[in-house]
């Protein structure tokens, strides 16, 4: 798990000029991430006076579709391996969003005691950035994704996301490509323009991060889409759509 996402991240904030914190600062915060809590180190990089050499404060990260953990265990380990993710990048806990249509008051206010920001209006997925942001979106439906790239479809600022999700190349697999342009426009036209690196095949965590991948999106591949690719950025909005795996507002 760590090195996928060592590699992700490493070649997705090595794109920009500023970095938050120095990049073997941050492949040491992940060397040692594991499911299994039995497994982790208690090593972290630190400074001489003790204190945290990496400082994620440009660092975001953004949830959706973890589910009703309080009555699916599957939603139990993505929300444990979201709060390890978290730990392991130095990213404050309030710098986090999480949203599910889901959500009992019961779980907002877990979500609030663990410290992380519960987004209370259903956003659709369309959630545009400025910074570095990693989304979160384990089996999330294919509209949310689209609604994601529509949302930030620039070559700016797709090039500060990270998306931990289905797999892209497995959407594209599955669907008719004149389905996948119709319905998924978004997905379609970024597929040249994206990096994406598999989780490993865990047989005990099968049913929790199957089909998952890290997707980022290089400068110089954005660049040389086509510049029609750019031109049409109209909001989707799944008139045909059979399928549709989203709850709507």
């Amino acid at each position: 798990w760590r090195v996928s996402i060592q590699e992700s991240l490493s070649k997705c904030l090595e794109q920009g000029e500023e970095t938050p914190g120095s990049m073997s600062e941050v492949l040491c915060s992940f060397e040692n991430l594991q499911l299994e809590p039995s497994q982790q180190s208690v090593m972290k990089p630190s400074s001489h006076s003790g204190e945290p050499v990496f400082k994620s404060s440009h660092l975001r990260c953004v949830c959706y579709g973890i589910g009703s953990f309080s009555s699916c265990v599957i939603s139990r380990y993505q929300l444990a391996f979201l709060l390890l993710l978290l730990e392991k990048l130095q990213i404050p806990k309030s710098q986090c969003y999480i949203f599910d249509p889901l959500f009992s008051e019961l779980e907002i206010g877990v979500l609030n005691d663990l410290g992380v920001t519960v987004i209370l209006e259903n956003e659709e997925g369309k959630h545009h950035i400025h910074e570095v942001t990693i989304f979160y979106m384990i089996h999330c439906g294919k509209a949310l994704y689209n609604n994601l790239l529509w949302s930030n479809w620039s070559i700016d600022a797709l090039s500060k996301m990270i998306i931990i999700g289905n797999s892209f190349k497995g959407i594209e697999e599955r669907l008719l490509a004149r389905i996948l342009e119709r319905d998924y426009l978004y997905i379609a036209k970024v597929l040249k323009g994206t990096e994406e690196a598999a989780f490993p095949v865990h047989p005990q965590y099968m049913d929790i991060f199957n089909d998952t991948s890290i997707h980022w999106f290089p400068l110089q591949k954005l660049k040389e889409l086509p510049p029609e690719a750019w031109q049409f950025q109209e909001e989707p909005v799944y008139q045909e759509c059979d399928d549709l795996e989203i709850i709507r507002k």
